[in-house]
């Protein structure tokens, strides 16, 4: 009997580095066109869903929804779509650790289209399961997916910067495609029509990362090194334990639930899922801050860091309500027509990557034009703008909320200037949010900045789903004007500290 073949290693042994004369895909490395897709499907699937997701719990039974009211919804897709961020701080870890990004990347597409086609099932316990799979194959995907960008990249390589921004273009390409094609076919054909959409989105986004894999030459195919072989040893045996024990008491939860041993709703569920994240959150920053080693001009970094943190959070947690509280507000109180022709209230969710294409080469330019005579915005500046746009694009919704409480249609240029209004604040504080984390922070824990942002993301977005979970007990005007008081006011707020964490930071 011959020896069995390791096909990883030879696999391996006929990758190459890409280097600096490979510029196949415009003037970039012909891999960047294989994760351009990849994140591409990607974006497109889960943006596809979400922007049916909160529509499908809360449609009646009798429309082939789940007849959740909007507090349980609300409380599902706060919980959904801060795991899907938070699943990013595993994923990472179980990548450098153990299979590498490359694999996580895969074996995460497969989850995801997985998950999709589960939802595409109509039951509730199909539900459940597809947004606990997407979750799953999100946290393997997202975050590796950037890492191998970044390793098609020598350190010297003057592409880098830009390389990702024609990455971040395919995001926002798939999240503009995504609802227009799910989105018609789950509110006008089937919800469960919609949901599959999106998981072959995913499926051909799968396809076309395995064909384009020699592409990528042997970018993100092994774990992070370890010191020894013993340490790397240790670090496997680590990864398969939390794995192993996870996936044991992910089943044995289930089957309690499935006879009736374990009798938990979705909000209480959300509840314990919020009980978490804040312990994780208290648990981080109190060792960031408390923990000794840090010289002073360290210490001054992190608290700017923290400060940034919890505005981000804020940040998010009234963006990523477009999915929730916007979107019930497109589907029961928005005229949804255009030049004679009826559309979709889901199609709303394709504005701001559409506002995005429009304006983010405005912004970019804009700064370095600012940045040329002396007076671009440090950091914190621009995340208080940040609030206050996002914050704005809420208060403009105060007027059209009190017709819309007397049961009338309004116009859909009203939710078409707050998706404005929103974008122009993601463009603001987005970009720099992830950059100013790392500069601050001290370089020993630079890596773990990474997480500390999807942190955060995780964080607005649970706190965004709760509340609109208010979208049926609360008076539109009140819900609307409390949003966005609660945005500016922390935007001025955190311009009267700007001058302060300057001189924190010696900008």
């Amino acid at each position: 009997m011959p020896p069995m073949r390791n096909w990883r290693v030879e696999y391996a042994s006929q990758m190459t580095t890409p280097t600096a004369q490979d510029r196949a895909f415009f003037g970039h490395p012909r891999g960047l066109s294989t994760l351009f897709f990849t994140e591409m499907w990607e974006r497109f699937s889960y943006y596809g869903m979400r922007a049916l997701l909160l529509l499908y719990m809360t449609a009646p039974l009798s429309a082939g929804g789940l007849g959740f009211d909007a507090a349980q919804g609300g409380a599902v897709y706060g919980l959904y779509t801060s795991m899907v961020y938070l699943a990013t701080m595993p994923g990472g870890w179980i990548a450098d650790r153990l299979i590498g990004p490359r694999r996580a990347v895969l074996y995460g597409g497969i989850i995801i289209a997985a998950g999709h086609f589960s939802m595409a099932v109509p039951s509730l316990a199909t539900f459940y399961l597809g947004l606990f799979l997407i979750v799953i194959g999100t946290g393997l995907l997202k975050g590796n997916v950037s890492v191998i960008v970044g390793k098609l990249y020598g350190a010297a390589d003057i592409r880098r910067d830009a390389g990702f921004s024609i990455f971040y273009m395919g995001i926002n390409l798939g999240a503009f495609l995504a609802p227009l094609v799910c989105g018609y076919l789950g509110q006008q054909v089937s919800w469960h029509l919609g949901f599959a959409a999106a998981g072959f989105g995913m499926l051909i986004g799968v396809i076309q990362y395995v064909m384009g894999g020699t592409n990528l030459g042997d970018a993100g195919i092994a774990p992070a090194p370890a010191p020894t072989p013993e340490i790397a040893a240790q670090w496997k045996r680590q990864v398969q334990s939390w794995v192993g024990g996870g996936a044991a008491l992910v089943v044995v939860a289930a089957l309690a639930a499935y006879f009736g041993l374990l009798q938990v709703s979705a909000t209480q569920v959300s509840d314990a899922a919020g009980v978490f994240l804040l312990l994780v959150v208290v648990g981080f920053f109190g060792w960031l801050m408390f923990s000794g080693g840090w010289t002073p001009d360290e210490k001054k970094r992190l608290y700017v860091i923290t400060v940034l943190f919890f505005a981000a959070s804020l940040f998010w947690s009234v963006f990523e309500q477009a999915g929730s509280t916007l979107n019930l507000f497109a589907d029961r109180s928005t005229r949804n027509e255009a030049f004679g022709m009826a559309y979709p209230s889901s199609w709303f969710q394709s504005m701001n990557s559409l506002f995005i294409f429009a304006f983010a080469p405005v912004l970019a330019w804009l700064w370095v034009r600012l940045a040329s005579t002396g007076k671009e915005p440090i950091s914190p500046t621009k995340f208080a703008f940040g609030l206050i746009f996002v914050g704005a694009g809420f208060l403009i919704l105060v007027i059209p909320a009190r017709p819309a409480e007397q049961g009338a249609l309004v116009s859909p240029m009203w939710l078409t200037a707050t998706y404005f209004l929103h974008t122009i604040g993601e463009l603001v504080l987005s970009p720099v949010g992830l950059s100013a984390m790392t500069t601050l922070a001290p370089a020993r824990i630079g890596g773990l900045m990474m997480g500390v942002w999807f942190l955060a993301t995780s964080v607005g977005n649970f706190i965004g789903g709760r509340v609109s979970g208010f979208y049926e007990s609360f008076a539109l005007p009140t819900l609307f004007g409390s949003v966005a008081a609660f945005a500016i006011v922390a935007g001025f707020i955190l311009l009267a500290f700007v001058p302060s964490m300057r001189k924190l930071t010696k900008a």
